[in-house]
């Protein structure tokens, strides 16, 4: 290192964001992602040990994945590389390539490259990074936001581990926003700033889980706020909401609100109001509910309440929950409110819901009676020398794919569950079910 990279990395050190400077040096720096760096675990023992393979740490921004390559950069004895995929071309890969071959032939120093970004690679990019994989020449970090299973070539999948960060706790934000405000070494300690308990807590709720969010919110709040007449700079609720340019909005994730809120989604999605629906919707986003909470419950209310009036709300409902989980916000709001405006719009029916419900309490309450011996499975060792299965009529040598016989046990033959109702396509089912008995009855 010469003169001018230690006067430029001690300038990036002193005058670089906030989210930047508090950036973990060691493992027990680090907040958050107990479930991959708990002491147990496999990822943790391996930069203990400085024994990593080939990753990659796939998770929304803001998670530490950036984090974790500083921190074996600074607990590996191998040379460390690094490239953002964003900006770096073939010429960057093969410098590398060169040093780390020459570091492994002159010193037998292994080298690892952290590639930021790395799904920005095209095909012929991460096929040059194979065979140096392969071989050991480079131990391979990748970091990406983008599923791995879809972005990155299936060859280099299959030479890595793959580790999902996940959006911070709250309290883990909350942790990290104490820090910022008290260390005076690489925080903002030195300014003197105190933080109300109100503005923690909204700042570390509506960061959502990025914690690079949270800290450049309060890096600009205590930037930006005039000293109080005891000398400090409080950093009270508007303050919070002003530098991250968000309202606060009454929502407890496990008060009452929460339930309130999540209750008039539901009643609003029933009562055909997708007005009301998509506010209710909006509310829960604004404050950042889980979306895949808010998806579950769209998936219930479209089996519930539109049920076999329109079969096709449970398949819109169940293709945005699968949607929100690979997308994320923002753009998964589109999606909940297309799904959540669908099931209300639809017509209604809690036919098969109250069905099943019937049902259970007739099983509870009554004697379990055997299954009609003609219906009973005719094909395993002895059925038939027992009966089993004798004089079933099958429905499709008969017209209409239809036949009446028994199928409730003994006892339950006159009773109905499934009523179908006059709405939607379940309108449809009834007179077809109608249709058959009647056609049976005329053949009798």
């Amino acid at each position: 290192m010469d003169l001018f990279d230690y006067m430029r990395e001690t300038a990036q050190e002193t005058e670089a964001p906030l989210a930047s400077r508090l950036r973990p040096r060691t493992l027990e720096e680090v907040v958050g992602q107990r479930h991959i760096l708990g002491r147990d675990k496999l990822l943790y023992r391996a930069i203990r040990a400085d024994k990593l393979g080939s990753v990659i740490f796939y998770g929304p921004p803001g998670t530490g994945k950036t984090t974790l390559a500083r921190v074996i950069a600074n607990t590996t004895s191998a040379e460390f590389k690094q490239i953002n995929a964003t900006v770096a071309g073939k010429k960057d890969m093969e410098e590398v390539v060169r040093e780390a071959k020459a570091a492994l032939g002159m010193y037998g120093r292994k080298t690892i490259l952290f590639v930021d970004e790395i799904h920005r690679f095209n095909k012929g990019q991460q096929d040059y990074l194979l065979p140096f994989v392969e071989d050991g020449t480079l131990i391979l970090i990748g970091a990406t936001t983008e599923n791995p299973y879809f972005e990155v070539n299936g060859a280099l999948l299959s030479r890595s581990r793959i580790f999902e960060l996940k959006p911070l706790e709250k309290d883990d934000i909350k942790e990290l926003l104490k820090r910022a405000v008290r260390d005076k070494e690489r925080g903002m300690g030195a300014y003197r700033a105190a933080i109300d308990e109100d503005a923690l807590e909204f700042l570390a709720d509506v960061a959502n889980g990025d914690a690079r969010a949270a800290l450049n919110a309060i890096e600009l709040g205590i930037l930006t706020t005039d000293r109080g007449a005891d000398g400090l700079i409080h950093i009270d609720l508007a303050v919070a909401q002003e530098c991250i340019q968000k309202r606060a909005v009454r929502y407890d994730k496990s008060g009452d609100n929460h339930y309130d809120t999540i209750s008039a989604f539901i009643k609003s999605m029933r009562g055909s109001d997708p007005d009301a629906a998509v506010y209710y919707l909006a509310r829960m986003l604004y404050a950042g509910e889980d979306i895949k909470f808010i998806s579950r419950r769209i998936m219930i209310c479209a089996a519930e309440d539109v049920g076999n009036a329109d079969p096709q709300a449970l398949t819109v409902a169940v293709s945005a929950a699968q949607a929100v989980e690979r997308i994320g916000m923002p753009e998964a709001q589109i999606i909940l409110a297309q799904a959540a405006a669908y099931v209300a719009a639809a017509p209604k029916s809690n036919a098969a819901c109250t069905a099943i419900f019937e049902a259970m309490k007739t099983v509870e309450e009554t004697r379990t009676m055997p299954v009609p011996v003609h219906l009973q499975d005719k094909h395993y060792q002895g059925a038939e020398k027992l009966g089993r299965g004798t004089g079933y009529l099958y429905a499709h040598d008969y017209p209409n794919h239809y036949v009446k016989q028994q199928y409730l046990p003994d006892g339950l033959t006159e009773r109905h569950f499934y009523r179908p109702s006059e709405n939607g396509y379940e309108k449809q089912i009834k007179e077809w079910l109608e249709f058959l008995k009647e056609q049976a009855d005329e053949e009798d």
